[in-house]
């Protein structure tokens, strides 16, 4: 769930790995390490080839299924002093993963396909209006990340057209747990700009989500590929995981990084199945990459 989403025990949290390798700091504002880049290049080699006779939703695949079996990190866009821009291509959570997944391919549908053009695209999706202004203007809750990638064209959420209803749910999760977040625990500038930030959220007039009894009736309306998030129940909270949408043989799974199996992996369980196994799990939105 980028971005920091919170998870606390089962809660969706994103901080940052505890066995941090070396890094090359290009500038005050940009972290990544020399495997990154390696691991980045070897994609390229990988995808090129293949790129312009691709469909979205095949390119989407392609990219995610080159990240099958990296271990599932917690914690790894947090560091110590201002926000910085983080690239991990070794280890994901399930935010970062759905991040780095769309922002690869949107650099290789463009015509630079250099490393620097990714750390673009990758902000941009990442931060408020694509740009790295400081800790609050990370997109920390998912339907926030969702309705800002709406608006500069990379998506479209259309869980309300396949049968979604919505809820005027108050978020607030992330200021009223400010102990749980590194960033926020002593320091109260952060902790406004995230107060701000949800009273703009709370002001939209809700969160839109298919109720999860009807998931198993709408799975053949839910493309290959396209965003799912996991809608909760809890209290101040909007998401508690990301993945994407695997159709196949009639069967609609997701392809994600798990927490429980360490890993990212095309999961054994159906979509729905995966909702009504989790206590919290109210629903499913639903974005299609443009």
């Amino acid at each position: 769930m980028k971005n920091i989403f919170v998870f606390i025990s089962s809660f969706f949290i994103t901080v940052m790995s505890s066995a941090q390798p070396s890094v090359y700091y290009t500038n005050e504002n940009l972290i990544y390490t020399d495997e990154d880049k390696q691991i980045y290049n070897q994609y390229i080699s990988y995808i090129s080839p293949i790129t312009q006779i691709l469909e979205l939703d095949e390119l989407l695949e392609k990219t995610a299924s080159f990240f099958l079996t990296k271990p599932y990190v917690a914690h790894t866009l947090e560091n110590e002093g201002e926000e910085s821009v983080v690239v991990n291509l070794r280890e994901f959570d399930c935010t970062t993963y759905i991040e780095t997944v769309v922002a690869l391919t949107q650099t290789v549908r463009s015509e630079d396909h250099s490393f620097e053009n990714f750390i673009k695209k990758l902000e941009a999706i990442r931060y408020r209006e694509g740009k790295l202004a400081g800790y609050s203007s990370r997109l920390h809750y998912f339907s926030d990340w969702l309705y800002d990638n709406e608006k500069s064209g990379v998506l479209k959420n259309f869980t309300m057209l396949i049968g979604g209803i919505t809820e005027e749910k108050q978020l607030n999760f992330m200021s009223t747990h400010r102990n749980a977040y590194s960033q926020l625990k002593f320091n109260d500038n952060n902790l406004s700009g995230i107060i701000d930030i949800e009273k703009e959220i709370n002001e939209r007039g809700g969160m839109s989500y298919i109720p999860k009894s009807k998931i198993f009736d709408i799975n053949s309306r839910i493309p290959h590929m396209s965003i799912i998030a996991f809608a909760t129940s809890i209290n101040g909270l909007d998401v508690t995981h990301t993945g994407f949408a695997y159709q196949k043989d009639g069967k609609l799974t997701f392809i994600h990084a798990s927490s429980a199996k360490n890993k990212v992996i095309i999961d054994s369980s159906t979509v729905s199945e995966y909702c009504n196994l989790q206590k919290t799990c109210t629903g499913i939105i639903v974005a299609k990459l443009l």
